[in-house]
Order: C-alpha cells, then structure tokens, then sequence
C-alpha cells in the first residue's frame, strides 16, 4: 500500500498465498480447485459501504477472477455483488474491465419473497425493504400506523438464493457500532438482508441472530472461502469511511471458518482501539460464541491456528 493506494501485483501475489495456505496446496489452480468447480454459478461478494478508499480492492477481485480461470472457471459466469450497483461502480468495480457480471441488490426489487428470515427483534422498514411499500399503502377507511412499519421479518437477495451456487466472501477490515466487527459475517449475512439494521443496533438482541443467518441453507453451504480484505484496516467509525481511524495494514486473510477470521479481526480491533484509547468491542462481539457452539467455526483464540505467510 502507498497510502491508501494499493499495487494490485503485489495484492495479487498476496491473495495467491493465502488461498494456497488455506488449502493446503501449492499451484493456484488446485487450491481453487479445491474450492469451487467450473459448473459452479460463483458470486463473490464484496463490500462497497465505505467508498472508494475503503471498498474492497480490485487487485484483490482481480486475482480472485484469475485463479478461479486458471481453474477451469469462465468469469462469465461469475457475479461481482454488493447491495447497490452505483456504489460498486464508483468503487471502480465496472464489468468489462473484470470481465465478469457486476451486480447490484438494488432494492427494493432484489429481495426474494421467497426466502424470509424471522428473528425475535422487531425492526422498523424502511424504503428499500420488501415490505414497506404495501405495508404503507393506504387502504380505504384505515389508517397506516407506525406499527404498520414494524416486522420481525426479514428476506435475503435473489442474488444470493437464485443466482449463485458458490460463494467467496470478500469483506473489509472494520469495526461495526452494533455487531462489533463488521468482517465475514456482517458481509455475507447482515448486508445481504432487508430489515437490516434491527441486526447492529445496539441494545437489541437481534445481534444474536448473526450466527443463525450465516447458518441459513441459502449461506453456510455455499460459501467456498472467506478472505478478508485488509489492506487497509479501520478500527472506528466503521463500517462507513473514517480516515482519522484507518490505516494501510498491508494484510490479506484466508479462512474456510469465518468465526475464526472475524475473531482474529476483532481481537485486532481492540488492540488498535486500546492504542486509541477508546473503549473495546469485545462486549459486542458476543454472538461469535454462539456462532462457536452452533458447530459454525472456532472463536477460542487458543485454537485458531493463525499461519503468517509471506508473497514470494
């Protein structure tokens, strides 16, 4: 990194290492192998939420893209996703440059009726979510309240449902107000919801539910490889852009268990954060125990093998 610049080849080299490290392998091509096939409908799901100098970087999709062709895959059909295709445009994420799809949620039409998730915190809908348009609508002699706009429903993209088989999870290294950390989880499950924010506002129990969304049929089985973008690490003010908190951490992850990789993010967090003197995240980071005891991955720092790999 040069600043907040990055040299996609070395990032490039760097996701190479790591996906090989984290498969056990020593060509590119096997480790992705190992991971997805060539008939898979492959999504990879970035994180665009902090503009352009906090995006996830297009070195790091760039060399995602190659080592899944040198594997057989055909980047047509591959689906670059975020929740809004002008932010993912203006991250510099256009398709003919990578040569795969680049897609948006753009709700409130990406959201698929089908596939609800109900958790025990009411949130309050919004334009954009599924429901709030025809639970809003006026009906003759009744008034819409403000209960009206209250669901404990939520439901997850077409994207995610329909159109992909296979997924990598791109985030961003950041902290999050409510969940704590808003690593591979909060990518993957949080910002791929509608009726979102009941899951990180802070002093509801819906931050619970994180692990049971990860858990869904719709994102545990499909998601092949988990790596973390952190490039530039930001341990405040997340998971918006802050420059004041950020900093060129010059690190990328890889984990097939993204309890481990967002409880080695988050102790990060808290160390930055200590240096800070601000307080610590970890009373919001609770719910990666329950994710530990739900058989998802391992959040004990005792048992999380944490290999150092260096690009050659």
């Amino acid at each position: 990194m040069d600043r907040f610049t990055e040299n996609p080849s070395v990032s490039r080299r760097m996701v190479d290492q790591v996906v090989k490290a984290a498969t056990n392998e020593n060509d590119i091509a096997q480790a992705w192998r190992k991971l997805v096939s060539p008939t898979d409908k492959i999504g990879i799901k970035v994180n665009v939420a902090g503009g352009r100098n906090f995006a996830t970087r297009i070195g790091v999709v760039r060399a995602i893209l190659d080592g899944l062709e040198q594997a057989g895959v055909n980047p047509k059909n591959v689906i670059i996703w975020d929740r809004q295709l002008t932010e993912l445009h203006e991250a510099g994420f256009d398709a003919k440059r990578l040569g795969a799809k680049v897609r948006g949620i753009d709700p409130p039409g990406g959201w698929d009726r089908s596939a609800p998730f109900a958790a025990p915190a009411l949130g309050k809908l919004i334009w954009g979510d599924l429901l709030f348009v025809e639970r809003n609508k006026k009906v003759l002699g009744k008034k819409v309240t403000e209960s009206d706009q209250l669901s404990s429903t939520s439901h997850f993209s077409t994207i995610l449902t329909k159109d992909v088989t296979k997924i990598i999870n791109v985030p961003t290294l950041a902290d999050e107000t409510g969940c704590g950390v808003a690593g591979a989880f909060y990518n993957i499950g949080v910002r791929n919801l509608d009726n979102w924010r009941r899951f990180v506002a802070s002093g509801l129990s819906a931050v619970d539910s994180i692990p049971e969304i990860y858990d869904d049929p719709n994102i545990g089985p499909k998601v092949a490889i988990h790596i973390l973008d952190g490039l530039i690490a930001q341990y405040a003010g997340g998971p918006e852009s802050n420059p004041n908190y950020a900093f060129p951490h010059a690190t990328i992850y890889a984990s097939r268990d993204p309890v481990a990789i967002d409880a080695v993010a988050a102790r990060n967090i808290d160390v930055w954060r200590k240096m800070a003197k601000l307080p610590p995240i970890a009373p919001r980071i609770e719910w990666l125990k329950i994710a530990q005891q739900m058989g998802i991955g391992v959040a004990d720092s005792n048992r999380i093998n944490l290999v150092s790999v260096t690009p050659p």
